[in-house]
């Protein structure tokens, strides 16, 4: 799943590999400073342009390395050679290599050494352990200009400028695209495959509760973590099948997501490559029911199915779409059913560092959605109303893995564009 990050990092290094000097490079540029010395004006000076992670890590490199990249510039014939290479099968191994030609063919990187035993200590808590010392050095970058955002966001927080405040969690050294792409895992809705038994509207919400939490009445398991696999898809319908189940049986169990994860191809859905929660619904609807957690623990990469109809602990007959893109529907939904499955955009730097208050982000879309999370409540905090929402990643993430969302705020981040939880 990591051949994007050696597609886009491969502009960069083709660009660095111009300070070793090798043959076939000529210069684009009639003289070495003729191409700008800023990171983003130097990536439209080459041809092609630099991917905007490619800008973004030209952007945590110290002004001099910055100023080596624009002394020469490189023929487009060199960037099909090299992304050739980079093609075959590097994967994992590639994004790492990468990083540390990087840091090799860069002339210094500068950190501040006043955040030194931040660093340390960020390290120690999230058990973070890199395979070199110069993919640690970039680690350390990113991780430095995300610390510097999160001190300048929290300023504008801590003066009324913001509602919600971000943190420095176990996240905090990953790029913004390598993030996304790593723990965001919902595919495109399939129209044609979408057959829900029914539809929530938006009736009266006037008679319904001010505020709800279903993790007070024992509906919600403990947060989970999905670790470096877009299963996202696979913890938010457990999430809601869970609730339902205990709203039947009065009993709480942990389902299996790995059993989603191995098993439900046959119904649209990729394992660790993303899913959909409507599709989930309908393969265990197809296999006549879900395992325990503890029978088929989570593994966070794919494999082979295991599904074993013996041990099946919960099964559904359907399920029911909330109407789209009304939030007074989902209130309804929420508040008389229990926990519902919600495709969100959590694309943003904010989402990935959130810590807590009610989130609001201005660049939230309400159609391009890449994750699924649980709906478990809603309520108002200082006057913001919000939906308390379940993620699944882990403890260390946001409220303890709960995020307040902003509610009756145009949709925020699509939230109530595709909510639906199963029949049972």
């Amino acid at each position: 799943m990591f051949e994007h990050n050696c597609f886009f990092l491969s502009s960069v290094v083709s660009h660095v590999l111009v300070l070793l000097r090798f043959k076939f490079y000529q210069p684009l540029c009639s003289t070495p400073l003729s191409c700008s010395l800023s990171p983003l004006s130097l990536s439209l000076s080459l041809s092609p342009p630099l991917s905007p992670l490619s800008v973004s890590l030209l952007s945590s490199l110290s002004p001099l390395s910055v100023s080596l990249l624009s002394l020469s510039c490189l023929s487009p014939l060199s960037l099909p050679l090299f992304r050739r290479f980079v093609s075959y099968g590097l994967k994992m191994k590639c994004f790492f290599a990468l990083f540390a030609l990087l840091a090799v063919s860069t002339a210094s990187i500068i950190t501040n050494p006043k955040l030194d035993k931040l660093w340390e200590d960020f390290k120690t808590q999230y058990w973070k352990n890199y395979e070199s010392a110069n993919t640690e050095s970039l680690r350390r970058l990113i991780w430095e200009k995300n610390f510097n955002r999160v001190i300048v966001h929290n300023s504008h927080a801590d003066n009324g400028l913001q509602t919600y405040w971000l943190g420095i969690n176990e996240y905090a050294d990953m790029l913004g695209y390598e993030f996304v792409r790593m723990m965001n895992g919902l595919l495109p809705r399939n129209l044609t495959m979408h057959r829900p038994e029914f539809t929530v509207t938006d009736d009266d919400v006037s008679k319904l509760p001010s505020e709800v939490d279903w993790r007070q009445q024992g509906y919600v398991t403990p947060v989970k973590n999905q670790g470096q696999c877009g299963s996202c898809w696979a913890f938010s319908t457990t999430g809601s099948l869970e609730g339902q189940h205990f709203k039947k049986t009065k009993n709480l169990i942990s389902l299996s997501e790995q059993d989603l994860v191995d098993c439900s191809r046959d119904c649209g859905n990729l394992g660790c490559n993303g899913g959909l929660m409507d599709q989930a619904f309908t393969c265990i609807k197809k296999h006549k029911g879900i395992m325990l957690e503890e029978d088929y623990p989570y593994e966070g990469h794919d494999g082979k199915c295991r599904f074993d109809v013996s041990k099946v602990a919960a099964t559904v007959r359907g399920y029911v779409d909330v109407k789209s893109g009304d939030e007074k529907a989902l209130q309804k939904a929420v508040a008389t059913v229990g926990p519902i499955s919600v495709a969100i955009d959590a694309s943003h730097f904010s989402f990935q560092l959130y810590s807590h208050g009610v989130y609001k982000e201005p660049s939230c879309s309400s159609t391009r959605l890449d994750h699924g999370v649980l709906v478990v409540g809603y309520g108002t905090k200082n006057g913001e109303a919000y939906w308390l929402v379940k993620n699944s990643w882990g403890k260390s993430w946001g409220m303890h893995g709960y995020i307040m969302m902003a509610r009756n705020h145009n949709n925020m981040c699509g939230i109530a564009t595709q909510a639906s939880y199963p029949l049972v």
